[in-house]
């Protein structure tokens, strides 16, 4: 019994560190994108930089021994194509809503998506609807983030079309992608190579369709496309991206979709603390106060997924009484197990 506590413990904190690492990396990630496409203004280029650097860092560590991921087969290519052209479209989206739009608009469109993340993965992946608090909470985030866009000065057509055009595909990746985690069977590291050697091979026709490849051309043909401080943004986004790829799919892996995504949310407070401290261009004190509205629905929705209903309870007090009596040690692993997948 003692040992499975342990292990149970164990357990618990390294899904812990592994959702904190991807928060870190996610609310450091939006600023520092930001700071990239500001000093290089090549969306497309920098987000296939940035698949370059993963794809390519995972298959260097692999060959030095520091990590294992699935060699490549075309066969399984295929089958994780379509996840990788929907994590294209959500990265290429979140790139040109950024270059259009401040770090707060990104963050108002990206705290929207837990309550439809909810609704797709009950409606197409089958999974129980939420609870009343969970749902109540949700919708908590939900005025938190209108309340929040309320404050937006920028408001621009290209911004908001690029802002929807991220909603969408951001709700269709968190959904599809777990889908993809849960039953293609790679491992952790095998996600990240093929999510950016696919999400790479695409890229050359996003240059062609956006025209983006005649603007590097012109720039290449007229004076230096980058600066000391553009190498510097863009290779720190490169390192970035690497890094939230493998907390990211990690993350999915031990967690529910609502659940990684609500954790997207909730750490935004640290890209907006971030975010006003580097530029003058950010929310009001009351977009401020509706993002602790906002914050609050995240912890509100944390407790509603953690704390089992009442008949729940009673059940798992009646199984844990049979447990002690008769020495049963299968409902304890079972019981941490249901803890740990929400």
């Amino acid at each position: 019994m003692a040992s499975i506590r342990l292990d149970s413990g164990k357990q618990y904190y390294a899904t812990s560190s592994l959702v904190v690492g991807y928060a870190l990396c996610s609310s450091l990630l939006a600023v520092i994108n930001k700071l990239a496409i500001t000093t290089f203004n090549y969306p497309g280029l920098l987000t296939a930089l940035q698949y370059l650097t993963s794809a390519l860092g995972v298959w260097i560590l692999g060959k030095l021994g520091f990590l294992h991921h699935d060699a490549f087969s075309w066969e399984t290519a295929k089958k994780f194509l379509p996840a990788a052209f929907v994590f294209y479209l959500a990265i290429f989206t979140n790139t040109n809503l950024l270059r259009h739009a401040n770090v707060d608009t990104f963050i108002v469109f990206r705290s929207l998506t837990p309550l439809l993340v909810a609704i797709a993965d009950t409606t197409f992946r089958k999974q129980p609807c939420p609870s009343k608090l969970t749902f109540v909470s949700l919708l908590v985030i939900l005025g938190g983030a209108v309340g929040y866009v309320a404050t937006d000065y920028g408001f621009t057509i290209t911004a908001y079309s690029w802002a929807f055009a991220y909603l969408i595909t951001i709700t269709t990746e968190m959904v599809y992608i777990k889908h993809m985690v849960t039953n293609l069977g790679l491992n952790t590291w095998g996600f990240v190579f093929y999510n950016n050697l696919l999400s790479l091979m695409m890229a050359p026709f996003f240059w062609v369709l956006t025209g983006e490849y005649g603007e590097v051309l012109a720039a290449l043909g007229s004076s230096p496309v980058v600066d000391n401080n553009a190498v510097f943004a863009v290779g720190l986004s490169c390192v970035f991206g690497l890094l939230i790829s493998f907390f990211g799919f990690a993350a999915r892996k031990a967690v529910s979709a609502t659940a990684f995504t609500v954790t997207g949310v909730v750490n935004k407070f640290l890209t907006v603390a971030i975010n006003v401290v580097i530029w003058d261009k950010h929310a009001t004190p009351f977009g401020l106060l509706c993002l602790l509205v906002t914050i609050a629905g995240g912890v509100l929705y944390q407790q509603s997924v953690t704390w089992p209903a009442p008949s729940q309870r009673e059940s798992i007090a009646a199984k844990h009484r049979d447990s002690e009596n008769e020495g049963d040690e299968d409902f304890v692993s079972n019981n941490d197990g249901k803890g740990t997948s929400a």
